[in-house]
């Protein structure tokens, strides 16, 4: 079974400095209906304005994943971590026992366009932790690249929760099949572009939630789409 998010079906809020669409239930938006899909709480869609951001607050019990789309993505945390986020770069944060942190738009001229997971971890009171890693562009085309796993393998950040996390970039005709096992979950999130999954037409910012379903082949459509994909536990 699959079931379509569309995009413009998604929260909104808009602060001037930052224009966000929530996938799911967060902040002042709330919908019973999308509190999450398995263990995947939150897929904030985020565009920052230059020298704009987010300033120190706090964070426990959540797997925090940054995926930046265009531009660059300042991060700081009281653990002694600080770098930039680019595009190919995946930041995974776990907030654990509390951590502090601080996001802001690198640029004094562009916006940053990014995407901000939260995933909700295994187990609670874990020590908090940072990672970064960097996936060239031929990683990810026409194949489902691992970016982030439970076991961090094949160079894929560690998520602290029984979750796949694949990236791929379609142009059009281009095609990857991804095969689930029994019991798993998937979501997919498409980033940018325009694809057709088992043949349904999903478009930038549209979600996917799948379950009962064998095998998934995603086809680019337009010029260049990229493509998030979980494979979760339920």
């Amino acid at each position: 079974m699959i079931t379509i998010r569309p995009a413009q079906a998604r929260g909104a809020a808009n602060f001037g400095w930052l224009d966000s669409r929530h996938t799911f239930s967060f902040g002042n938006y709330y919908d019973p209906a999308h509190m999450g899909f398995g263990p995947l709480r939150v897929i904030n869609e985020d565009k920052v304005t230059p020298a704009q951001g987010f300033s120190t607050h706090g964070h426990r019990d959540m797997e925090i994943i940054s995926y930046v789309l265009d531009g660059a993505l300042v991060h700081k945390d009281n653990i002694g971590n600080g770098s930039t986020i680019r595009p190919g770069d995946v930041q995974r944060m776990s907030a654990g026992t509390g951590i502090l942190h601080s996001e802001y738009n690198a640029s004094q001229t562009d916006p940053v366009h990014f995407l901000q997971i939260w995933i909700l971890p295994e187990a609670r009171g874990i020590d908090p932790g940072y990672e970064q890693t960097h996936f060239a562009p031929d990683e990810k085309r026409r194949q489902l690249r691992l970016i982030g796993s439970r076991d961090g393998r094949d160079s894929s950040v560690t998520i602290h929760q029984d979750v796949n996390l694949y990236a791929t970039t379609l142009a059009a005709e281009e095609s990857v099949s991804h095969d689930l096992a029994p019991g798993r979950l998937v979501w997919i999130q498409v980033a940018r572009g325009a694809v057709t999954l088992n043949g349904e037409t999903l478009t930038a910012g549209d979600g996917a939630a799948i379950q009962d379903e064998a095998a998934l082949t995603l086809v680019g459509t337009a010029d260049e789409a990229e493509v998030l994909l979980f494979d979760m536990t339920a």
